[in-house]
């Protein structure tokens, strides 16, 4: 009777971290660039009473188990784009395809996020381009992209090329692009905080934006709104719920017989 209590266990125990995966993706529903997460479970060790054995067609065609519960083992993000929104701001970013902005870390590392809403921080360099932390948003050879002339003359190709307007009406190049880069397994990347990403062994390393598959091109002016469906995050808070209650009550149950069997000397 004690597996069943166990067992119980760690289905709500389970539970409990599906709800709060469940609970982030909620809480990050206006969150520009986020990816909806799902929790991922395996079954446990299991306990063989009776091996299946065949012998000149005599003994037992299947096995005689019992599992041990469930435990979570992974939480995969979804990277399906979330819709386009024009925000008419020339400092707005979104990535129409796979590919991720490279923005220098605050420890001197580079670190990758789909969040394109970029300010201006004045420096004595000049103009920069940064994240709402302030961390340098880099080119397409890991530079810091500084503008020397008025905010509303930028203009950023498809290519994530950085040109202005000059007083004739000419456009110039500044020599700049957007970086963008994409991953061999963008699943493996680590989530940092600050809608940041970083490379681990299983991401592997950046691979610019043209040399692998389909080419990302930048939408200026416009950001990428979170991919979380609310009314599908709450059919999942539902059921998990629901699946924490059941296992409560397979607890309680067992508690029960054990109570039934303890009083039988009486």
């Amino acid at each position: 009777m004690m597996r069943a209590l166990w067992t119980s266990g760690s289905g709500m125990k389970s539970q409990q971290f599906n709800i709060d995966v469940i609970s982030n993706n909620l809480s990050n529903v206006n969150t520009t660039g986020y990816k909806k997460e799902r929790a991922e479970f395996k079954d446990m060790l299991y306990e063989t009473l009776t091996r299946a054995h065949l012998l000149d067609g005599q003994g037992r065609p299947v096995n005689l188990q019992v599992g041990h519960g469930t435990v979570p083992v992974a939480t995969s993000k979804n990277f399906q784009m979330g819709n386009l929104e024009r925000t008419d701001n020339p400092l707005d970013f979104a990535i129409d395809g796979d590919g991720f902005f490279m923005v220098a870390g605050p420890r001197g590392d580079i670190l990758y996020t789909r969040d394109g809403s970029f300010k201006i921080s004045i420096t004595d360099f000049g103009n920069m381009i940064t994240t709402s932390e302030g961390n340098p948003v880099l080119d397409e050879n890991g530079l810091e992209i500084i503008i020397d002339f008025d905010l509303s003359r930028l203009n950023v190709g498809l290519d994530g090329e950085l040109s202005f307007v000059d007083d004739d009406g000419i456009v110039v190049p500044t020599g700049q692009r957007l970086g963008v880069v994409k991953f061999s397994n963008r699943y493996g990347l680590e989530s940092v905080g600050s809608s940041f990403y970083s490379t681990t062994s299983a991401s592997g390393q950046p691979v610019a934006n043209d040399q692998m598959g389909t080419r990302s091109t930048i939408r200026q002016s416009f950001l990428e709104s979170s991919n979380v469906q609310v009314v599908e995050e709450m059919i999942k808070l539902i059921v998990a719920q629901r699946a924490y209650e059941i296992n409560s009550k397979a607890i309680q149950s067992a508690d029960e017989m054990l109570g039934i069997a303890n009083n039988l000397k009486r």
